[in-house]
């Protein structure tokens, strides 16, 4: 009989990457490399958090069709027989943690709970991976006897039975790549790989909630041909969709080395000429408003796809709060670094879409937090409104004190946002979200490369693949699911556009 490995993934959320389907994180990535490697004889398997939800809800959604679920969205191949798959696995190797809240409208990262009742299923060794493992090894009580390992950053064949605390060598995870077939042909979509370019942060100062610094107190870069190594490994694996995502700055890689990263980026279409989506994710202001940045935003415009984003961290446009957290980006930086931006990439490409455009972070709950900060985060969001620059989308959300963060160590009164969280954001909605999209997507615009993907009582949502696509909803309606489309824009909400079809729904889209 077949020995059985598996990955129970329940979804990671990072500053500097994103771990919840339709994308496929490196955690994934390196724990079949380990697993294949450790038990060559085995059956890796991938289940997902909503494999067993599935499972444990008697074989049905928790919601009634058509209307879909976000607890059971996102299913593998092996959806109706996960939990004997855990009863037989030899070893499982629990993905899970957010180090920043997020909220997706088609999945839900597992929790502390439905971990524990998916444990309660297994008879082999148990591995943690993933953000949540500092939360373990913080207070180990209450995890007692969860898990026989704990891996905080990445994991290997050599130290996967015993936990480990820092970052393996790339040279090591490198030795654990092999074919990835036989993990992309368990999902049950189309995925977007999650690729890491380094490290650490190349600030000289750390903010002070980022999480990064602790994963790797230094920078440690990924050489070029490694990269270009795991990318055509997963193109031959059949991914088609790729996100430079998994580190603080694309444009700090190499430390702005603009002649190694249009070698990257050439070398990548070259070698991988069907990619339908290379979008990156994360950028310093300080890198892209440098004269350098400037450049590599040329070259982010020129080799990668439309419909790409540079998500850049203001944080704050507070100068209290900016000096009180090491906060190092400016208004002044930020304007410089917009303005970057939408000189490489504002035009239209093939699709009619824009090509990069940025985004904006906004965090409230910062220490030096007063209601001043809110007025200055809105003065200076209707400054870039009226300097007629555009942005792709503005994510605003609320800090959460990461274990080993010097967020963590500090004593700061309740801030007001605590209190105004809801109301300060739906502010930023009105005042910059909704009027940017109309300036991004005017109505009448055609949004082509469609597909439908969740059903809700709004109707059904549309999008594309990559960094933060848009999300288009034709109200309703209730179409099939993975069928593509062109809508056209009809209206404007702060977090998506309404649209209705340009045209007949094209062929079905790959789940």
């Amino acid at each position: 009989m077949t020995d059985v490995a598996v990955i129970l993934d329940c979804y990671t959320v990072e500053p500097s990457g994103l771990g919840v389907p339709p994308y496929l994180s490196t955690y994934a990535r390196a724990a079949y490399g380990a697993l294949a490697r450790t038990f060559p004889r085995a059956d890796v398997r991938y289940l997902t958090i909503d494999d067993v939800r599935w499972c444990l809800n008697g074989g049905r959604p928790h919601v009634d069709p058509p209307m879909s679920d976000p607890l059971t969205y996102s299913a593998t191949a092996s959806r109706g027989e996960a939990l004997k798959i855990l009863a037989d696995a030899t070893m499982t190797v629990v993905i899970a943690g957010d180090a920043v809240p997020s909220v997706h409208l088609h999945a839900r990262n597992g929790s502390a709970q439905e971990i524990a009742r998916a444990l309660a299923c297994t008879r082999g060794r148990r591995v943690l991976l993933g953000p949540l493992g500092s939360w373990v090894l913080r207070d180990p009580e209450a995890y007692a006897g969860s898990f026989d390992a704990v891996h905080t950053h990445t994991v290997t064949s050599a130290d996967l039975g015993a936990g480990s605390r820092e970052a393996a060598p790339y040279e090591r995870l490198a030795a654990d790549r092999g074919s990835c077939a036989g993990l992309i042909s368990q999902l049950g979509w189309q995925p977007v790989a999650e690729i890491e370019l380094y490290r650490g942060c190349t600030r000289r100062k750390f903010c002070s909630f980022c999480n990064e610094p602790v994963k790797s107190s230094r920078v440690v870069f990924r050489d070029p041909a490694d990269v270009l190594d795991e990318i055509t490994a997963l193109y031959q694996a059949g991914v088609r969709n790729v996100r430079l995502g998994q580190q603080t700055c694309f444009f700090s890689y190499l430390n702005r080395d603009a002649a190694a990263i249009e070698r990257l980026l050439a070398g990548i279409r070259e070698s991988c000429p069907g990619l339908e989506v290379l979008h990156i994710d994360n950028a310093d202001p300080l890198a892209v408003a440098s004269p350098v940045g400037a450049a590599i935003a040329r070259l982010v415009a020129r080799y990668c796809t439309e419909g790409n984003c540079a998500p850049m961290g203001i944080e704050t446009f507070d100068p209290a709060v900016i000096e009180a957290n090491a906060l190092t980006c400016t208004p002044e930086v930020l304007m410089r670094a917009v303005a970057n931006v939408n000189e490489a990439g504002a035009h239209a490409g093939p699709g009619g879409l824009p090509v990069l455009l940025p985004g904006l972070n906004l965090i409230y709950g910062l220490p030096g937090e007063t209601h001043r900060t809110h007025y200055e985060n809105l003065a200076g969001l209707v400054r870039i409104l009226d300097e007629g620059w555009r942005c792709h989308r503005i994510n605003v959300r609320q800090a959460r004190a990461y274990d080993g963060t010097p967020l963590a160590a500090m004593r700061h009164a309740q801030p007001p946002s605590a209190e105004h969280f809801d109301t300060w954001k739906a502010d930023i909605s009105q005042v910059f979200d909704q009027p940017m999209k109309q300036r991004v997507y005017p109505a009448g615009q055609t949004i082509p490369g469609l597909h439908s993907f969740f059903v809700t009582t709004s109707g059904t949502w549309h999008r594309r693949l990559g960094s933060y696509p848009i999300q288009v909803v034709e109200r309703g309606t209730a179409r099939p699911l993975f069928q593509n489309a062109a809508m056209i824009v009809t209206g404007h909400e702060p977090r998506y556009l309404i649209g209705e079809r340009h045209a007949a729904a094209g062929t079905p889209a790959a789940a």
